[in-house]
């Protein structure tokens, strides 16, 4: 494969350079609500050759793909795809671009050499209006003052020594050991807490021990927020996520920004996967999926915990291949760039985990009635 593309990021001098670099071209030109997460562990970085550009991508099936869009100036959008691409011809590879955003979409469109289809929606909201809008939602004040009345307290947390991360591992730990799947990659990538110097983290306690955080990103060309992860760890009553999201919205509102969103929902019911655009045969296979897939990724249950929040806005999440149909071999990549590996691989893992609970389960169960048989009546 060609050197433009080897830049990934293990802990080495050049990594670091290239970390810094692509941070600096986040930070002067993110749109994307992905833009940020283009730093997470994994992803392999390609700058443009003027140096204004970064592109972050994970390579599979022959199909670099890519976190959202290009990172550069507006005006350079188009070259910075067209040189993009020809480098990854010259490489052997193909283009995708997941949750490419409506500015991209609307500049390749009319080129007439990419497809896209829609594989999920993001809801954003103006956190200015925020309180104006919980004002109108009962059920999502009932939730704040539930997790209010069991006394959990939200505060931000600016800085973070080893005791505070050690507390935020342990509650990581808890929510992914309670997941159907193995951990998944790419845009939900749940180690955020080793990059924290410009994210914002608000951090729910319950008689001073970590239940729940919260973790946005910035989308700094559109003044607003990523809210990349809501965990909940054990002993999180109900109303902790609502409680969390409260604080988010109401502090970033402080602030001055006016965008925020919870990022990705994975074949939404708002998207617009089912339009006649998609071809047939990934209707049908998106279709199955959202249909059969809830044992291991509830994509229904994730949509509505989104939409209880009453988005002001649904925003597509779209996907734009370098070919005149979308083609399955960008839909294989894509899910091999959440799954960090074959799809295949992640749902016989995902079983051999089920099946471990199921074990576990049944022995727990088991020692329960012996040990009541042995009590006596």
């Amino acid at each position: 494969m060609s050197n433009l593309f080897l830049s990934r990021a293990p802990a080495n001098q050049g990594a670091a350079r290239d970390i810094a670099r692509a941070r600096a071209l986040v930070l002067a030109h993110g749109w994307n609500a992905t833009a940020y997460q283009i730093l997470n562990p994994g992803i392999l970085h390609w700058f443009s050759s003027e140096g204004d550009a970064v592109v972050g991508f994970v390579d599979h099936a022959a199909t670099l793909v890519v976190a959202g869009a290009p990172v550069c100036p507006a005006d350079r959008l188009l070259d910075v795809v067209r040189e993009f691409t020809d480098a990854a011809r010259v490489a052997g590879r193909r283009v995708c671009f997941f949750g490419a955003g409506e500015r991209l979409e609307q500049a390749l469109a009319p080129t007439g050499r990419w497809s896209a289809t829609g594989l999920g929606a993001q809801p954003s909201w103006d956190p200015v209006r925020w309180p104006a809008l919980l004002r109108q939602r009962k059920s999502l004040r009932a939730q704040l003052n539930r997790a209010r009345n069991k006394s959990v307290r939200v505060a931000e947390w600016v800085q973070v020594d080893a005791q505070d991360r050690a507390a935020l591992q342990r509650c990581l730990g808890e929510w992914l050991a309670g997941r159907g799947l193995p951990p998944l990659h790419f845009l939900v990538e749940p180690d955020t807490l080793g990059r924290l110097e410009d994210r914002r983290l608000f951090v729910a306690t319950r008689a001073q021990h970590v239940v729940g955080f919260l973790v946005a990103s910035p989308v700094p060309a559109r003044d607003g927020w990523l809210i990349e992860q809501i965990i909940r760890g054990h002993g999180a009553p109900n109303g902790t996520a609502e409680l969390l999201v409260d604080a988010a919205m109401r502090a970033v509102a402080e602030r001055g920004s006016r965008y925020v969103t919870l990022g990705l929902s994975p074949l939404s019911r708002h998207s617009s996967f089912d339009d006649l655009h998609t071809p047939l045969w990934l209707r049908l296979v998106l279709r199955w999926v959202r249909a059969h897939a809830r044992r291991f990724y509830d994509f229904d249950g994730l949509d509505r915990f989104k939409a209880k929040f009453a988005p002001e806005e649904w925003e597509n999440i779209v996907a734009l291949a370098d070919a005149p149909r979308f083609p399955p071999r960008a839909l294989w990549a894509i899910a091999s760039a959440f799954s960090r590996g074959s799809p295949v691989g992640l749902v016989a893992r995902a079983l051999l985990r089920a099946v471990w609970q199921e074990v576990r389960g049944l022995l727990a169960g088991t020692r329960r009635a012996l040990q009541r048989r042995r009590a006596g009546p």
